[in-house]
């Protein structure tokens, strides 16, 4: 099993110095792709028995983390693949093994909202839509779709009243991928538009996450899924504020003022600034580490995770994107001027955090709900 700390340590430099060239073409470059796909990391939760490393999520974190400091939009094309990669768990082994061994270095990219229609055929769905943010798609073999399944009376409903969302797996020859992303940051995901047309899936390849449950028993797998998904847009998060403060330190140190000889770093203001930053940063990162902890003692010791679990791992990933692009803001304004130049990588984290803010597993509505849930009123938790 590959060592997934030192694999993505290994790639950083290399991520530094094809950031650009991913930024200009709107994805990550095919062969960069496969040597994250050939390192494991688009297999990071992918069960082992199918060749996956079934990783602590605190692992997961961790490694995203480590290739942001790289470049932010490899680490999110990761982190989504990844996210992916859990649904694997839920199909039986054929199949499952049926996505995963043909191209064993391609990532795997998916959309989980429902922004399709699944009607049932014989053996399975005939499939039409469009998503929105398709992250990694271009280097995928297998995209992943979320569909509504519609009946007379409307999408079709699980025993508890919900809508079920079924979540679909395509060839990617059977997908339409739309020049769409034309953004401030993040822009080397290729978060384009994707788009299938009547296209069947067998029902082998479908999984509804509120209804089936997992072939594998594990702790991963019963820990909540969009949790994970939270986990990992903060982790990268946290990852571009680790390199951010790795540059202003390198620019306070080096940069002399106007008309003196000493440096930015003699500033008490600049000492100050940058030990709070470098102190909001590790807060954040040791209350989402605690948290995943504490959230997986509870799946590895069997018992089921609470709403209020579920609630505090949420907080814990949305407060983390946060104090991250924090820190990116207070580096971005201490570096002044040479913060603005595209050669300047501050530039493109700068951009690249407060894309990641707006993700909705980590927005506003996170800390409503779990404002709600702490004050006992009702609350949907379907999302958490």
């Amino acid at each position: 099993m590959t060592d997934l700390r030192a694999a993505s340590r290994h790639l950083v430099p290399l991520l530094r110095e094809r950031a650009a060239e991913a930024e200009a073409g709107a994805r990550v470059p095919r062969d960069l792709s496969d040597r994250l796909g050939e390192a494991g990391l688009y297999r990071m939760l992918v069960p082992s028995a199918l060749g996956g490393a079934e990783a602590h999520p605190r692992l997961f974190a961790e490694v995203l983390e480590t290739l942001a400091t790289g470049d932010g939009a490899a680490a999110w094309v990761v982190m989504t693949g990844s996210t992916t990669g859990v649904l694997t768990a839920y199909l039986d082994e054929d199949a499952a093994r049926g996505l995963l061994d043909a191209e064993p270095a391609a990532a795997l990219a998916g959309v989980f909202a429902p922004t399709a229609m699944a009607v049932p055929e014989d053996g399975g769905y005939r499939v039409s839509g469009r998503w929105a943010y398709g992250s990694g798609a271009q280097n995928a073999a297998w995209i992943m779709g979320g569909a509504l399944v519609p009946t007379a009376e409307g999408p079709r409903r699980l025993e508890d009243g919900s809508v079920e969302i079924r979540s679909c797996f395509f060839r990617a020859a059977d997908v339409t991928i739309h020049d769409t992303w034309k953004v401030s940051g993040l822009r080397g995901t290729g978060s384009h538009d994707l788009e299938v047309a009547e296209a069947f899936v067998p029902a082998d390849r479908t999984v509804c996450l509120a209804a089936d449950a997992p072939r594998h028993d594990a702790p991963l797998y019963r820990f909540p899924v969009f949790g994970l998904l939270a986990t990992g847009v903060s982790a990268v998060g946290l990852g571009l504020a680790a390199r951010a403060l790795e540059l202003a330190h390198e620019h306070a140190i080096g940069k002399t003022k106007i008309g003196s000889s000493k440096t930015l770093a003699d500033s008490e203001l600049v000492q100050i600034e940058l030990a709070r930053a470098r102190g909001d940063l590790g807060a954040a990162r040791a209350y989402l580490h605690s948290t995943l902890e504490a959230t997986w003692e509870s799946t590895a010791g069997g018992a089921p995770i609470t709403v209020p679990q579920r609630a505090e791992l949420r907080l814990a990933a949305s407060h983390a994107a946060r104090a991250a692009a924090g820190v990116v803001d207070s580096c971005y304004s201490l570096c002044g001027g040479r913060a603005i130049w595209d050669r300047n990588p501050l530039s493109r984290i700068f951009r690249d955090v407060h894309v990641m803010t707006q993700h909705i597993m980590v927005g506003n509505q996170v800390d409503r709900a779990v404002g709600r849930i702490g004050l006992g009123l009702k609350t949907n938790t379907a999302q958490l």
